[in-house]
């Protein structure tokens, strides 16, 4: 009987052991950390690298439609009618500014050569000198698998392998 309850033992520990060698053929695939503070990631981007805030462009377009001395016909004193009329008339801006953000972010993305390093020290080192410059969900590849940039739970910075 007791040799049963240890063959049972034995084939338990060999099926959780699964094969060491298959995963080192395919490369790494283990989440890494790059840095154990992941603050500061994409700040040199935070406005879409313009320079400009469009959010507060929205806020002080509001501000300036809402207290107006020419307010459009047919305004009554706290109309709701005139509070939409703001808040459409600004949102057109500010849609037209996001845009213009993401066509300036997409002709940087094209020119940006693409993140693929060799090995996972040299992906690490130049993760962490141009932190500011990345933004979470960047595609890395290193040897040939690729990996997505995340933050982990204590605030960490990741490289996570991306599973299509």
């Amino acid at each position: 009987m007791a040799w049963r309850y240890l063959a049972l033992v034995c084939a338990v520990m060999v099926a959780c052991s699964g094969c060491g060698h298959a995963r080192t053929a395919q490369g790494p695939a283990g989440s890494y950390v790059v840095d154990t503070d992941a603050s500061g990631v994409g700040s040199a981007l935070g406005t879409g690298g313009s320079g400009y805030d469009c959010d507060d462009e929205l806020n002080t377009c509001f501000n300036a439609c809402w207290e107006s001395a020419r307010k459009p016909y047919p305004h009554v004193e706290g109309n709701e009618w005139y509070y939409e009329y703001c808040n459409r008339e600004c949102r057109k801006q500010y849609m037209s500014c996001i845009e213009e953000q993401e066509k300036e972010e997409a002709e940087r993305v094209k020119k940006r050569p693409p993140l693929e390093f060799s090995s996972l020290d040299k992906a690490r080192d130049w993760i962490r000198a141009h932190k500011t410059e990345l933004v979470l969900g960047t595609v890395v590849i290193v040897a040939g698998t690729a990996f997505i940039l995340v933050t982990g739970g204590s605030g960490a910075l990741l490289l996570v392998p991306l599973a299509l």
